[in-house]
């Protein structure tokens, strides 16, 4: 995918113990299910969320997270919130310092669903950048509270998450099944994974919403992870702690069931850039599998009974691609509609078409960008390997036409 945007809880914070408050999440009028739209961006779930029956938001649906984070303080400002405590947060090496602030009695409803009580986690700004990098207006992310309330189940295909009240339970016909275990609020699974060399091994893997990445795998968390020959060394995602190197490849099979799913494009991160994500408290796992495998399949979540449901969907057999382009793109203004090159990877086609750092996109294959998001145009930049495209760019007030021939490097 473009880029892997990992939402990295330091182990300070996954202490506060918020989740000690009251989950108030339940559905209107008596109903068992709810059926909510929503919106899929770089593989995240986007779902609609009004704050305190007053602000309507949108927050990434994260089964990573524990506690619901608001991106920006301003919100809660407008609505004259009042802040418990505030936390100030440093990174690897005591940098990256982070201020964030408690909010309490928080009501988080959704269509169909009301809440109350809830405690929030208020960030002082949007250290993510999640709106610029996904280009798009998101302004938090809701996780455990949804996910230990209910039956969540996620048509990536319709673009349609239900609800369900979990009284019995449910046969999900055509669907696979697989055991999870929920350890401090988070959901992990153990599956076999055949790395590019042909070894074997089981692995437990963090099933991660809030990850747009397919698989990431710690070489430092079994002596047989190892980094394939043939990667790419890449900024890989960004967390609270900041930008998160290391190296993309692949490997050879990743086992879901009885799916099969063959030469998965897969992040290795670098020693000490993931930070302490990997092992918070006294958990252990060996990666995570993300958004570019899981919306390949239509998901149910059964936190309650400790269960994934799954059954392929139409993009099963899509190929697994890195960034054709080589381009890392950042939307920017008011309306989100400016395209700025923030990165240009080494022998990539766009390296190669002579594209450079703070270029303003205006043109992809002869469509003006003005109206379009970064999802489309990144869609367009990632066709398919061996595409020509043309692309038309700003720089410094000069028009430059550029010819990319899409190429898969790894």
């Amino acid at each position: 995918m473009y880029r892997s945007f990992f939402i990295l809880f330091f182990s300070s914070l996954l202490s506060l113990g918020l989740y000690g408050q009251p989950l108030g999440f339940s559905l209107a009028n008596g109903k068992k299910k709810v059926q909510i739209p929503i919106q899929i961006y770089s593989n995240l779930i986007v779902v609609p969320v009004v704050l305190n029956n007053t602000l309507p938001l949108k927050f990434i649906l994260d089964t990573g997270v524990r506690t619901t984070i608001l991106t920006q303080k301003a919100f809660t400002d407008i609505l004259n919130l009042q802040y418990s405590r505030k936390y100030t947060i440093s990174g690897a090496g005591g940098e990256n310092l982070i201020d964030a602030y408690i909010t309490n009695n928080v009501s988080l409803s959704m269509p169909g669903v009301e809440s109350r009580g809830h405690a929030m986690l208020v960030l002082e700004k949007d250290y993510l950048e999640l709106r610029n990098y996904l280009g798009t207006d998101v302004h938090g992310i809701l996780g455990y509270e949804l996910f230990s309330r209910f039956i969540v189940d996620v048509d990536y295909e319709k673009k349609l998450l239900t609800l369900i009240v979990p009284e019995k339970s449910r046969k999900y016909r055509n669907f696979q099944s697989i055991p999870i275990k929920i350890e401090d609020t988070k959901p992990y699974l153990i599956t076999t994974v055949t790395l590019d060399d042909g070894t074997t091994l089981s692995a437990k893997l963090l099933v991660d919403t809030g990850a747009s990445h397919a698989l990431l795998l710690d070489p430092f968390s079994d002596n047989r992870i190892h980094v394939p020959e043939k990667v790419l060394s890449s900024l890989i995602g960004r967390g609270l702690g900041g930008e998160i190197y290391g190296k993309i490849g692949r490997i050879e099979n990743l086992q879901l069931g009885s799916y099969n799913v063959h030469s998965v494009v897969t992040n290795f991160p670098d020693p000490n850039s993931y930070f302490d994500s990997l092992k918070v408290g006294k958990i252990f796992r060996n990666g995570s599998i993300g958004g570019e495998l899981m919306s390949r399949f239509h998901m149910v979540y059964d936190f309650p009974e400790e269960k994934i449901f799954f059954k392929k969907n139409a993009s099963f057999k899509k190929g697994f691609h890195h960034n054709l382009s080589g381009l890392t793109i950042k939307a920017k203004g008011v309306h989100l509609n400016i395209f700025e090159i923030t990165e240009v990877r080494d022998e990539s086609a766009a390296k190669k078409a002579g594209l450079e750092v703070g270029d303003i996109i205006e043109n992809v294959g002869g469509i003006t960008l003005r109206d379009l998001n970064l999802s489309l145009v990144n869609g367009l930049l990632n066709n398919k390997p061996g595409k020509k495209v043309k692309v038309e760019v700003n720089r410094k007030g000069v028009r430059v036409k550029s010819f990319l021939i899409l190429a898969d490097q790894i």
